[in-house]
């Protein structure tokens, strides 16, 4: 739970953490969505200074469309093609099998005293990430390493030439469709936002980002707004630009 706005928030929070170092980051964000899981990959792998060629998962819905038997998973389109842009390969845990990730749990149970507890209140999101980001490399400096005689810190300076480069960041949005109102807006949840006149009672594409919507046509973006994010069950609102 944090401040955000004035109001009490429950977030959703990704943690990444590299297995050798045990170098970890933490994300927050207000929903638990594909275009949040995107955008939590590039920041780790910025933060964290390079990408592994390997990363085990749990079978989250935003990667994985059906758990088989054994091994077998169909993974979402838009993950793996996230994964292929970053050139490393997923593994996903067997069911009912979190031990099999069990540094990350860790991490999730650590984080409380050592992260929430001490949490100021935010004005933003934004800043809650600013502060995650700066506590965590602190973090890295005074946790010890649980095998080696060294802090994390040391242990990620020794594994950081050996992750490959990151490159520019996956153009993670959620596509769909949607057909612009008779007064020019277009529905999103809950809210409706404003498109060009010339595009009432047409089709366009709407590319979802965590902060930001963009309505494109015809092959070009005709409208771009901040995404509005609203937790309580409250009436939607009208956003004209």
């Amino acid at each position: 739970m944090g401040d955000h706005r004035g109001e009490r928030t429950k977030l959703q929070v990704a943690q990444v953490k590299l297995a050798y170092s045990r170098a970890f980051i933490l994300r927050a964000y207000l929903l638990q969505t594909h275009e949040m899981l995107f955008d939590a990959h590039y920041h780790a792998f910025r933060v964290l200074g390079g990408i592994p060629q390997r990363g085990i998962y749990d079978n989250m819905k935003t990667a994985v469309d059906r758990v088989g038997k054994g091994k077998a998973r169909d993974i979402n389109p838009r993950f793996q093609a996230m994964a292929s842009h970053y050139l490393f390969e997923a593994e996903f845990c067997n069911r009912a099998a979190g031990w099999e990730k069990g540094q990350v749990e860790k991490t999730v149970q650590d984080s409380r005293p050592r992260l929430w507890q001490q949490a100021p209140e935010f004005k933003s999101l934004a800043d809650v990430n600013a502060w995650l980001e700066q506590i965590c490399l602190v973090l890295w400096q005074e946790i010890r390493h649980p095998d080696l005689p060294v802090s994390v810190a040391e242990a990620w300076a020794e594994e950081r030439p050996l992750l490959m480069p990151v490159p520019s960041a996956f153009d993670g949005f959620v596509e769909q469709t949607k057909r612009v109102s008779p007064t020019c807006l277009i529905h999103f949840e809950c809210n409706r936002y404003s498109v060009p006149a010339s595009f009432a009672n047409r089709p366009v594409s709407l590319r979802v980002y965590p902060d930001q919507l963009v309505v494109a046509a015809e092959g070009k973006v005709i409208a771009e707004h901040a995404r509005i994010i609203q937790r309580q069950h409250k009436a939607g609102k009208t956003v004209y630009d």
